[in-house]
């Protein structure tokens, strides 16, 4: 307190001190086109800068069965051509207005994104329009794709981390949508031709299933004119998105063992059932999971790394997408130290699960956490893709406001039953990528083991 300040005026001051502080999206200003797509346009100084996000529900969990990746493809080849520019046109306009433009697809979406000088907004806005409304996919520019695309996932093959961050996900989600990799497979990207894209174009494109964000130093009033004015004739497409079944991880029997006979170390993967995008029980997981791996500090840092020197880094994540989530454990070592490590994680993981965090590590990634989550929102592109997936995943407008109290509200309490939750209420899912000769023995006794080749994961 201050001197000769009461009780209630320090009540006060630190209620007000702490609301200046909080995380706000700017106001935020909404129209609809005639077609239905939504825009969203928020005024963001003080440079004279602007950012562009369209996204549309229409991500690798859409891809057609036996065309995985052909979300991302289809997103590739977007800037390489419409009915009135070809790829190179595009390229000198977006650089002759010193803009920068993106194209890609994650699991839940596809999304175009630009940032430009302010002046130039309704330019970049008629390309964008453009892109997605009149791609042309020329079929030089496809089979050109094609085999960039062919040749980098065969390169992918040679990455061990890689390949266990793929194994494990294909073992986490088996059938469902999210059980591959948004870049796909070398076997199915052979395969993609031309009127792969365009029907993918016509059967996921539409204004309806699509948000346009806009954020920077502008008139809202002016920026509505020109999205309006860009995607005034856009219409048809889908009705609504497609439905993404509820992800149920399938319980496997044992650990999944990748060989890569050249490997003198092995990476190893463990997974488990989550949680989706929105779920109520984020802000307490979030500083569980910061205890046991989400900092250098974590307990699976300090066991794994600085105790016993067994490897460089270890991690722990929860992936939330719109159907289901995972809770993952990522860390690597030396081939004859592979179960050991797998050991010292698995007691960490049990622990926690056990105990819980201590308040000392409640506390701590409180702090932690909530003193990182301002810096999310110091552009206008990070502005816009957060007002994207509060819309798209429908967290509500006051989800940046919510976060950091919902955040210090967590309880030890809280955090111990997450735990016990999430981490591994049976044996999880486990994939070491490495030299099977040298690395067979040692996994005894954690299941029916299975081995595969890396060339079985293109």
């Amino acid at each position: 307190m201050r001197p000769r300040e009461t009780r209630a005026e320090a009540a006060a001051r630190s209620l007000w001190e702490e609301r200046r502080r909080e995380v706000r999206l700017p106001m935020l200003f909404e129209t609809v086109t005639p077609g239905g797509l939504k825009i969203v346009i928020a005024r963001r100084g003080p440079l004279p800068l602007a950012s562009i996000h369209l996204v549309l529900r229409a991500g690798s969990s859409s891809d057609p069965r036996g065309k995985a990746g052909l979300a991302e493809f289809v997103a590739e080849l977007l800037r390489r051509g419409t009915r009135r520019r070809s790829a190179d046109e595009i390229n000198e306009a977006v650089e002759f207005y010193g803009a920068a433009l993106s194209c890609g697809a994650d699991e839940d979406t596809l999304s175009v994104r630009v940032s430009t000088p302010s002046e130039h907004l309704g330019t970049m806005l008629r390309i964008v329009s453009e892109l997605v409304r009149e791609p042309s996919f020329p079929p030089k520019e496809v089979a050109a794709a094609r085999e960039r695309l062919v040749a980098q996932l065969a390169n992918d093959l040679d990455d061990p981390a890689l390949l266990a961050d793929r194994a494990l996900l294909r073992a986490l989600w088996g059938d469902h949508p999210y059980g591959h990799d948004v870049a796909g497979t070398a076997r199915d990207a052979a395969s993609f031709v031309r009127r792969d894209a365009v029907d993918f174009h016509r059967a996921r494109f539409g204004p309806r299933v699509g948000q346009l964000i806009i954020v920077g130093l502008i008139e809202p009033w002016q920026a509505r004119v020109w999205a309006e004015r860009a995607f005034a004739r856009w219409s048809g497409g889908p009705r609504s998105p497609p439905e993404i079944p509820t992800a149920k991880n399938p319980a496997l029997p044992g650990p999944l063992l990748v060989d890569k006979p050249e490997q003198t170390q092995s990476q190893v993967r463990m997974g488990g059932p989550g949680f989706p995008k929105g779920h109520p029980d984020l802000f307490a997981a979030t500083v569980m999971n910061t205890a046991l791996g989400g900092g250098f500090t974590s307990r699976l840092m300090q066991e794994i790394r600085v105790n016993r020197g067994l490897s460089y880094g270890a991690s722990s994540n929860f992936e939330r997408l719109m159907a289901g989530g995972a809770f993952t454990v990522s860390s690597f070592t030396k081939t004859e130290s592979t179960r050991k490590l797998i050991d010292v994680a698995v007691s960490v993981i049990r622990k926690m699960r056990r105990e819980g965090p201590t308040a000392e590590e409640v506390e701590a990634a409180e702090t932690y956490v909530a003193g990182l989550f301002p810096m999310r929102f110091e552009t206008n592109e990070a502005v816009a893709a957060a007002i994207a997936e509060i819309r798209v995943y429908g967290l509500g407008d006051r989800w940046v406001q919510r976060f950091v109290p919902g955040i210090k509200a967590v309880t030890r309490p809280m955090a111990a039953a997450a735990a016990k939750k999430y981490l591994f209420d049976r044996p999880p899912t486990m994939v070491v990528v490495g030299n099977a000769a040298a690395v067979r023995k040692q996994l005894g006794g954690l299941g029916r083991l299975r081995v595969i080749q890396a060339a079985e994961l293109g």
